[in-house]
């Protein structure tokens, strides 16, 4: 009965294994059988956010507008990307701007108007991370601010930063210290008269209007090819408004290319003769001015007038 007992139990452990054995063969092929990974959502960032030294090709996104004889625009941004140290400002933004125009570029606080406009200048905030800026065929994506500069980038900032302690004729001249040189400071003197009056004041004393005079003369005492007005109208009377605007129709008329930014929508779309609207760093209309002041709908929307 031993033996019996025995064997019964030898051929209850071997039968287990023969299972056990035939489990794992079985297995096996299911192990090969595995399912694909599922592929993630698209960004929406750049996929490849390109540094300062490493642009080269056209930049994904919106190709650049051509004329009508094929040639790229005078300027152009391709979709370009700025950031505020981890903060996503200017997000894809393509526009162009033809030789002698001036274009307005529109858009509620916040919209990214500003920020586009330093990115343009190559300033270091925001960091310029994917995008082209061309200027008369020139790379502006692969230089620095003073570089920019000397191919013909002025910005007149929305602070004005007259310097303190130099006179209005010093502020003058101290932009003309290194070339290239635009016009001279009797024909800046010319457009403002109210300068050449006030040419040995210390430039943080005059108005605020005059101060505003001084900041496009100085950007007007440099050689510029793209002329770029943050705010000119910023905390200033009515009055004066006026007279900056007759001023900048005066530059209108002399065939400077221009970007203006300026919550006074109006009066830039009044001296425009493009509109590019910007909501959350991005390019919601791109049109003639004329088409701005025509739609209601669409100004109250984006600009709220």
């Amino acid at each position: 009965m031993s033996t019996n007992v025995t064997k019964s139990t030898k051929s209850r452990k071997t039968s287990a294994a023969k299972t056990k054995a035939a489990a794992g063969k079985a297995a096996k092929p299911r192990s090969k059988a595995r399912a694909k990974p599922k592929k993630e959502a698209p960004k929406t960032e750049p996929e490849t956010l390109l540094g300062d030294d490493h642009f080269s090709g056209l930049a994904p996104g919106k190709e650049p507008t051509k004329t009508k004889g094929g040639q790229p625009a005078f300027f152009s941004c391709w979709d370009i990307h700025a950031y505020y140290g981890e903060s996503y400002i200017v997000q894809g933004v393509s526009f162009d701007v033809r030789e002698g125009e001036i274009v307005a570029l529109l858009g509620r606080n916040g919209a990214g108007k500003t920020s586009t406009l330093r990115a343009i200048t190559r300033v270091d905030d925001p960091a310029l991370r994917h995008g082209e800026i061309w200027l008369d065929h020139k790379p502006l994506h692969q230089m620095k601010a003073h570089q920019a500069s000397r191919v013909g980038i002025g910005l007149v900032p929305e602070d004005r930063r007259i310097i303190q302690g130099l006179t209005v004729e010093e502020n003058l001249k101290l932009a003309q210290i290194a070339p290239p040189i635009g016009w001279s400071i009797d024909r800046i003197y010319d457009l403002f008269p109210r300068l050449g009056e006030r040419r040995s004041q210390e430039g943080t004393t005059l108005s605020g209007g005059e101060q505003q005079m001084l900041a496009i003369g100085r950007t007007l005492a440099r050689d510029v090819k793209l002329l770029l007005l943050d705010e000119p109208y910023e905390g200033l009377a009515p009055v004066i408004v006026q007279e900056i605007e007759k001023t900048l129709e005066q530059i209108k008329t002399l065939g400077i290319t221009t970007i203006i930014v300026e919550q006074n929508a109006i009066a830039a779309l009044h001296l425009a003769d493009r509109a590019i609207i910007l909501d959350m760093g991005q390019v919601v209309f791109d049109g003639t001015a004329q088409e701005v002041l025509d739609n209601a709908d669409l100004r109250q929307q984006y600009l709220a007038i």
